[in-house]
């Protein structure tokens, strides 16, 4: 298994409503970090502040200039839904994630074991 390397097909993937947030990530933004609660409606995240229709597009995605490579503007205070992602095998396989080498999808049993040493100490691990 490759290191990240910030493709940001996850963040695209996921970033128009297939994400939620706990109600404490909710409440901690509306009290500390304003500039994000504005993208939460109704418990909803990444709804847009003036509709208040779903964004397609994560407003905290942002491409660096000249590069292929994607950052997260709200890295340190992102949902967990971001913090535990990718979770297995199969959700990277079918989101085409660019960490997956060949020999991962012959030996997924053993990748899931390389994936959650990698993400330790983001998430819990996952068989």
């Amino acid at each position: 298994m490759k290191e990240c390397n910030q493709c940001g097909k996850c963040c695209i993937k996921y970033g128009d409503g297939g994400l939620s947030a706990s109600a404490s990530e909710i409440e901690t933004w509306e009290s500390a970090h304003p500039e994000i609660y504005r993208y939460v409606r109704d418990g909803k995240i990444w709804m847009n502040p003036d509709t208040g229709q779903p964004l397609e597009r994560c407003p905290w995605l942002r491409k660096l200039p000249n590069q292929s490579k994607y950052i997260c503007d709200i890295y340190e205070v992102r949902p967990a839904d971001c913090k535990y992602y990718p979770t297995t095998i199969d959700e990277m396989i079918r989101d085409e994630c660019e960490m997956l080498e060949a020999r991962d999808r012959i030996k997924p049993k053993l990748a899931q074991k390389k994936l959650n040493k990698i993400m330790a100490a983001s998430r819990p691990a996952f068989e």
